[in-house]
């Protein structure tokens, strides 16, 4: 059996860096870059102003933005 984290873990950076791949792998982000400090460098499009992100969590909180988007524009268009 897998262990599961808890609901209240804090994400870690694999976790985040995950993410990251896949928001830039299906276009939904254009850029996304962990700096040595942690914090995460993200562009929504090519010449876009680039946004600081604090940490892991915040990476999260981008993806599940983007996903709730992307889920209710897709049902509107239905």
């Amino acid at each position: 059996m897998i262990p599961h984290p808890s609901p209240s873990a804090e994400p870690t950076p694999a976790e985040a860096s995950a993410w990251a791949d896949v928001l830039v792998r299906r276009r939904l982000l254009h850029a996304a870059v962990l700096t040595p400090s942690g914090q995460w460098l993200v562009q929504d499009h090519p010449g876009g102003p680039i946004r600081l992100l604090q940490g892991p969590a915040d990476v999260l909180a981008l993806a599940a933005a983007i996903q709730h988007h992307t889920r209710s524009t897709r049902r509107e268009t239905r």
